[in-house]
């Protein structure tokens, strides 16, 4: 039998159908059979665009790991991304019809096949941005996919875009520093007509709300004058679930929570800012994906009375239905359904996609185990007043309070609940759910909550977070 050395290869045989490697050994054939090179490349089976004011995000999903690189180019702005492995095809050519014209940062994208085996996608831009690309593995209903994140380079104000908005006083009376005194939120009295418990006699001199229950081109300069207090305004932050990449929980007939939240929440929000001395801000405000951390963190930036996150989950029964409100636990989850949701709620950044990298750095300063004692007794007078006015409206799967270890309720410094509205899982609730007329029900009960745990629990005063 002749030795390895002695083994010698015969010509290449190539075909445009196969490669193959023929060896001879001792009289036998040794043949190496391979799939043919187009053959070899990785398939796009989707491209998602996701433009908001606070990145862009798009998304290509595809049948396995993708390497790409990426550069800047100056003047103009573009982003040029080349990504290894990968043939032209139709669905990817499909991600130039996808770029909107409001899109916050991209103007447009082309797309080529750069070399063999190697297409570039050239993102022409309407400002500077810090782009972000990274892998995520297969999660949910998604295989893998590869992730470009548009940041602008300089981070928004969320404060600053309120008062563009006409949501935040620009009135040069800033909020009061911690150690001074503050009166209590002027609040409409109970339907009862009593006085609510914390209230207090009215002050010999007006008081002049921050933010006039009038809309922002029809405000007058409100400037309090000499003898003159301020109402401590409240600010609201409103957490509509999920969104962009991930759906949240499904209905039979096709409803998606992260739409029956937003829509939720904007009612919420319109009512909510319909009270003399209330503000709010909606961690996000369209169809893209907040992280966990971050949505704690836009509470945080704006100095948040409150946060209330808005749900509709799911069970793997049909049958379960019914509103329920849980707030942080520190110890433990109050029942087994209260602890599978958390662990399914705290899934949502796998599958939203979230770049490893620098969640560890959002993460660092927000979802350490800081909750205190106070924030959670607060969140549950909170929890129980709201709770209180959704039992109006629908059947309470639990009439009391839970309590779970839910991450986007670990802001440390700020009473935090959160609401599943209904299950979306249950026909009959998810009917309920897509309602104009079920939304503002529950919108209204949820104002109601809110109003009467301030009635009872003023707001301290607060300096600004740096």
């Amino acid at each position: 039998m002749p030795s390895p050395s002695q083994i010698r290869p015969e010509p290449l045989i190539s075909s445009p159908i196969t490669r193959r490697t023929v060896l001879k050994a001792g009289g036998t054939l040794l043949l190496s059979v391979f799939a043919p090179m187009s053959a070899m490349a990785a398939q796009i089976l989707a491209v998602r665009v996701w433009p908001a004011e606070d990145y862009t995000r798009v998304t290509l999903e595809n049948d396995s790991i993708l390497k790409a690189t990426h550069f800047i180019v100056k003047d103009p702005e573009r982003l040029v991304v080349d990504i290894e492995g990968l043939e032209l095809n139709p669905t990817l050519k499909g991600l130039v019809a996808k770029i909107q014209s409001n899109d916050p940062y991209i103007k447009q994208v082309r797309v080529g096949q750069n070399r063999p085996n190697v297409v570039r996608l050239v993102f022409d831009l309407k400002e500077e941005v810090t782009p972000q690309l990274f892998t995520l593995p297969p999660a949910g209903s998604y295989n893998h996919r590869l992730i470009f994140d548009l940041y602008p380079v300089r981070e928004p104000d969320l404060i600053a875009q309120m008062i563009e908005k006409g949501d935040w006083s620009s009135d040069p009376a800033k909020p009061p520093m911690a150690g001074t005194h503050t009166p209590p939120p002027a609040l409409p009295l109970p339907e009862s007509g009593k006085p609510p418990v914390a209230a207090v006699a009215p002050p010999a001199a007006p008081i002049v709300p921050l933010v006039p229950d009038v809309r922002p081109e029809q405000r007058p300069e409100a400037r309090p004058l000499p003898g003159q207090k301020v109402v401590r305004m409240i600010t609201i932050a409103l957490d509509p679930g999920h969104g962009g990449e991930d759906p949240g929980a499904m209905g039979s007939r096709g409803s998606r929570e992260k739409d029956v939240v937003l829509a939720i929440a904007k009612r919420l929000k319109t009512k909510l800012e319909l009270q003399p001395n209330m503000r709010v801000m909606l961690t996000r405000d369209a169809d893209f994906f907040v992280p966990l951390g971050m949505r704690v963190e836009k509470a945080r930036k704006v100095q948040a009375d409150l946060l209330v996150s808005i749900h509709a989950d799911a069970f793997i029964q049909p049958t379960a239905r019914g509103s329920s409100v849980f707030v942080l636990s520190e110890k433990g989850a109050t029942s087994t359904a209260a602890r599978w949701l958390a662990n399914k709620e705290n899934q949502a950044d796998l599958i939203g996609g979230v770049n490893v990298k620098n969640h560890d750095k959002q993460l660092a300063s927000v979802l350490l185990d800081l909750s205190t004692t106070a924030q959670i007794n607060d969140s549950m007078k909170l929890g129980k007043a709201v709770l209180r006015e959704i039992g109006g409206i629908n059947r309470l799967h639990k009439g009391s309070v839970e309590q779970a270890g839910f991450a986007v309720l670990k802001a440390p410094d700020i009473p935090s609940i959160l609401i599943e509205t209904a299950f979306i899982s249950n026909p009959e609730e998810e009917a309920k759910l897509t309602d104009n007329g079920y939304q503002d029900q529950m919108a209204d009960a949820i104002v109601t909550g809110i109003k009467n745990y301030f009635a009872k629990n003023p707001p301290l005063a607060k300096s600004r977070l740096t």
